[in-house]
């Protein structure tokens, strides 16, 4: 004898929700690590093998971000066509064959051949499908959800360069590649057993149903993209993504080559920069759950930029403050860049929205990880670059003040005009 089916609406499941946004937080740990931090942890071998210059090693990284930003707009078309569990296995399945590849490479052809790849990866399982998967079972506690996925980018930049740089002394950089590349097959058979949407569940969103001031819920007031582009938020936000991802991932990219000759350890040179973002992005995500997230937004972009002005000072017995503040405030404002797309514009364009941003932010960030390589080949150390990072990031805080939630706006016109 069977229960009677309980209505969808009055079930929502509990834990499920959760399980899925640490699914989104594996994710990133696997893609973003091993594309963008991890992968940093290879550049003195590189260097050393081959003889290029930091211009042409970080050459790859831009390729990397142009190809991912120019796909990015169409993650929402491919969520749509595909679903978002039938991309992570694909994509995670592809990059396996791609780092197992990097350990065969010969030449900067072969390198930035896999690059390209990269990019599509970033597409298929990056930080859109992550921010989807987790906000799509959340309501209430969605900025600490989104929160908690985009803590894996951190993760990645923690946990894997002292694995790598362990398994490069013991193994050789070839064979460490090979030995890597298992890690996405574990996670592309985890997502194949666990991850599905709330309808596949048969159940609902967690706090469908209830009010909640600091998250956007599927509406007929969302913007539609191209109402989007219309907003001077849009723009804004654009803006201030594209300045921070330029320079936090010349930070990341560059890092490990800044701090050997301080005589800081590299392997947990990325850990100072991580270990604070992996506890800011999970505190402001939960922040923005119970104060206004502008403010909060605001305030991370701040703490970076204090970070830079330290960094800037070029004091040896500063750096690793600046480094610890500058992924303090990036950490939030990571995940609040994800949560404002989603607050402000609403959820019905969500993938086309955040895919367009995405597409902005990651060319400026490949853009920042090979200029910054380019100026130091150039001056023989990092001065002026660093000296751009810290006005960009300046200049991501003034605009900042123009980002606002766009939704309340539409919802209020009838009543102003009734």
């Amino acid at each position: 004898m069977t229960d009677t089916p309980i209505p969808l609406a009055t079930k929502p499941n509990t834990v499920y929700p959760w399980v899925m946004a640490i699914m989104a937080m594996l994710l990133l740990l696997v893609t973003n690590g091993l594309t963008t931090t991890g992968i940093t942890a290879f550049d003195s071998s590189l260097l050393k093998e081959f003889g290029w210059s930091r211009g042409e090693l970080k050459f790859r990284d831009l390729l990397t971000l142009v190809v991912a930003g120019l796909c990015a707009p169409f993650a929402g078309a491919m969520i749509d066509r595909f679903g978002v569990r039938r991309l992570m296995m694909l994509g995670l399945g592809i990059f396996a064959v791609l780092y197992f590849l990097y350990g065969q490479i010969q030449d900067k052809t072969h390198l930035y051949a896999i690059h390209f790849g990269f990019g599509i990866i970033l597409v298929m399982a990056g930080i859109n499908i992550a921010v989807i998967l987790a906000s799509q079972w959340f309501v209430k506690h969605r900025g600490t959800a989104v929160g908690l996925a985009v803590v894996g980018s951190s993760l990645g930049g923690i946990v894997l360069p002292p694995l790598i740089i362990s398994l490069i002394g013991d193994y050789g950089w070839r064979n460490a590649f090979g030995i890597v590349a298992i890690i996405p097959v574990v996670f592309m058979l985890l997502t194949w057993w666990l991850v599905r949407t709330p309808a596949e569940k048969n159940t609902v969103p967690l706090g469908h149903g209830v009010p909640n001031k600091s998250a956007a819920a599927p509406s007929p007031n969302d913007l539609r993209y191209k109402e989007a582009l219309k907003t001077r938020s849009f723009w804004a936000l654009s803006f201030v993504a594209m300045a921070t991802f330029y320079s936090v991932l010349a930070v990341v990219a560059h890092l490990i080559l800044y701090v050997i000759p301080l005589g800081f350890d590299p392997k947990y040179a990325l850990g100072l920069l991580f270990i604070p973002g992996l506890f800011s992005k999970f505190l402001f995500g939960f922040l923005a759950d119970i104060l206004p997230p502008k403010w909060v937004f605001r305030g991370n972009l701040f703490i970076m930029l204090i970070g830079m002005v330290l960094l800037v000072t070029f004091d040896k017995d500063l750096v690793k403050a600046a480094v610890v503040i500058i992924g303090f405030g990036w950490g939030g404002a990571y995940t609040l860049i994800q949560l404002q797309a989603i607050n402000n514009f609403g959820l019905t364009d969500a993938g086309k929205i955040l895919g367009t941003i995405t597409m902005m932010d990651a060319i400026a960030g490949g853009l920042g990880i090979w200029l910054t390589g380019v100026l130091f080949d150039k001056f023989g150390n990092y001065h002026v670059a660093f000296y751009i990072l810290c006005t960009l990031v300046a200049a991501a805080f003034l605009m900042s003040f123009f980002v606002k939630r766009e939704i309340k706006e539409i919802s209020d016109a009838p009543q102003a005009a009734g």
